[in-house]
């Protein structure tokens, strides 16, 4: 299983490039698995539903299966945030792992530049593999794609990919 991420400031497209880029492996035979970090609360679960009243009785852990998916879903409490090595973990059957957000995280990652006042977010530790932007922004350390060319953009996420395991937890 290998892993990349895109990152971008809110309503940058990132959303947008990492559904045209789970469209263009899976149609390629890849399977795919997506990782997305939300930065506050959320929740899919439906009022009403079985699940919901379950979580809302006190389940700590509602696991729901089918035939077609499995959902489970986990209440933290007051337990820390998982890192992103433990929710990588809990994937199993991908080959590839596309992951929205998860900017201090130590994979590598391209960003999506909509607006021209958008800083770049490159620590200058190598993880930053291009910017996808149609604005021309000066001063890049790394390639700019165009946000259309789904193309050098799926070749790109490809070749620089890593290992899950190159981002485990060291001991």
């Amino acid at each position: 299983m290998r892993i990349f991420g895109i990152t971008g400031f809110k309503n940058s497209g990132k959303t947008h490039l990492v559904v045209a880029l789970v469209r263009h492996f899976a149609a390629r035979g890849m399977r795919v698995a997506t990782l997305k970090h939300a930065h506050h609360g959320f929740d899919m679960d439906q009022p009403g539903k079985d699940s919901w009243q379950h979580r809302e009785a006190g389940a700590a852990e509602v696991l729901v299966a089918s035939s077609r998916r499995i959902a489970h879903l986990e209440e933290l409490g007051d337990a820390p945030e998982p890192s992103l090595p433990e929710l990588l973990a809990r994937i199993r059957h991908a080959e590839l792992v596309i992951v929205e957000g998860f900017k201090a995280a130590g994979h590598p990652r391209l960003q999506v530049v909509r607006d021209a006042n958008d800083r770049i977010l490159d620590e200058g530790d190598g993880r930053l593999r291009a910017v996808v932007s149609d604005l021309e922004l000066a001063g890049l350390s790394v390639p700019r794609l165009p946000r259309g060319d789904l193309d050098r953009i799926a070749v790109l996420v490809a070749a620089e990919a890593v290992p899950v395991e190159v981002l485990a937890p060291r001991a």
